[in-house]
């Protein structure tokens, strides 16, 4: 018996969570977007109002304005959006376990084994549809099919607010004369190098020798061969074995451009405040720093270094970090964005061997009291924050800086796995 699997994708997320508190501006054209004052200034989503006038995600809003002059711009909330993100991933669990984030807005879901109880997949991606809608006053689209590429594909079929089946007997008809781009996983340059070979839409990658393609693209030719034929059998993950977290980092384009290593400091300090707040949150510690640093000409680099020992103490990380740069970065080159990523991750009550040597600044504290101290003020740090919120409390340097950083975005979210 096939599998039924469902893909559950919001519509319009961040721009419909946003008009909830603000009725008055239904049915007009609508985007989120960062601060343009900080130079934040790109459409992060649209509704469909704005996306009628070709307003595009990732777009700068001066050419959004251009295509749509009435375009009401919304700042972006990203807490709020979290916290719908778990409401709705709430009511996917009311049908079945099996259910597994793919982002913020969209979750693949296993119902096989709930059709006795909701119907069959049509019926169970209605109901889910019904209650979001009833209970958030969000929409969705849902697709259902026996396998997770098809059911993605599914709910980006018919949009908004629908539910679309793809099924052994329809898939060939729906899917395969869309362009070959259209097929899940398939980017731009994969586009333009099939439609080099003659290769434009997904019936004719399906009926490619596999081989060739492989010839073509390596392995990942044989993955989309197998995925334009329905022939994709990975599993979705029940919700008490989702995938572990890989790395924890965040990143900030500043205000204006930085200079100095005191400026950077600041900018480095909030960073790693936040990376190693999640880390601690995750229950990780990280053996690994990375520093992702962009100049004016969007000239970017990268540096990582191995720690000594495992940490989630914010003054290691920061220190870690400001190694790498003072040995990367001349002290007056300008810097327009910093990314601090604690990588290489082990649960934080996994056994460590400690080291008697150096880790080009980060050694470890040989009596203990440098380290036990940092970890104090952070488990101060994050009692504060739990009850007061992330931006009741932070290190003086960040207080009034001018180089955009808002203790509101250090809540900000950016795990990988």
């Amino acid at each position: 018996m096939d599998r039924v699997i469902l893909h559950c994708d919001m519509n319009a997320f961040y721009a419909s969570v946003e008009l909830l508190s603000r009725p008055e501006l239904a049915g007009c054209p609508v985007a989120v977007c960062g601060d343009p004052a900080f130079r934040h200034g790109i459409i992060l989503a649209k509704n469909e109002q704005a996306k009628a006038f070709g307003v595009s995600t990732a777009e700068t809003i001066q050419s959004a304005r251009l295509k749509c002059p009435k375009l009401v711009l919304l700042r972006a909330h990203h807490e709020r959006y979290r916290a719908y993100s778990g409401r709705i991933n709430e009511i996917y669990y009311r049908f079945t376990d099996m259910t597994e984030p793919f982002s913020i807005d969209e979750s693949w879901l296993d119902v096989t084994g709930s059709a006795l109880l909701f119907g069959d997949g049509r019926a169970i991606g209605d109901r889910i549809r019904e209650t979001v809608h009833s209970e958030l006053g969000l929409t969705l689209s849902v697709g259902v099919s026996f396998n997770k590429v098809f059911a993605k594909m599914g709910s980006d079929y018919r949009k908004p607010d629908a539910t679309t089946v793809i099924d052994r007997g329809n898939y060939r008809e729906l899917l395969w004369p869309l362009p070959v781009g259209a097929l899940f996983f398939v980017g731009g340059a994969t586009a333009a190098k099939l439609a080099g070979k003659g290769i434009r839409t997904i019936g004719s990658l399906a009926a490619c020798d596999r081989n060739t393609l492989i010839s073509w693209l390596g392995k990942q030719g044989g993955m989309l061969h197998d995925y334009a034929n329905g022939a994709d059998e990975s599993p979705v993950c029940l919700a008490a074995e989702r995938r572990r977290i890989k790395s924890v980092g965040n990143g900030i384009t500043f205000k204006r451009d930085i200079r100095g290593f005191d400026e950077i400091r600041t900018g480095v300090t909030a960073l790693s405040d936040t990376v190693a707040g999640r880390l601690r949150k995750y229950g990780f510690k990280c053996r690994s720093v990375k520093v992702d640093i962009k100049d004016p000409y969007f000239k970017t680099i990268s540096r990582q270094k191995q720690l000594v020992v495992a940490t989630d103490v914010t003054e290691e990380i920061i220190g870690a970090a400001m190694s790498l740069i003072e040995r990367a970065w001349g002290r007056a080159e300008p810097i327009r964005l910093i990314t601090v990523t604690g990588g290489n991750l082990q649960g934080g009550d996994e056994i460590e061997q400690l080291s008697f040597l150096s880790a080009d600044g980060l050694a470890p504290d040989l009596t203990g009291a440098g380290r036990a101290r940092g970890a104090r003020i952070d488990q101060a740090l994050d009692s504060i924050r739990r009850k007061y919120g992330a931006g009741a409390i932070t290190f003086g340097s960040i207080l009034h800086n001018d180089i955009g950083i808002e203790l509101d975005e250090q809540a900000d979210e950016t795990p990988s796995g």
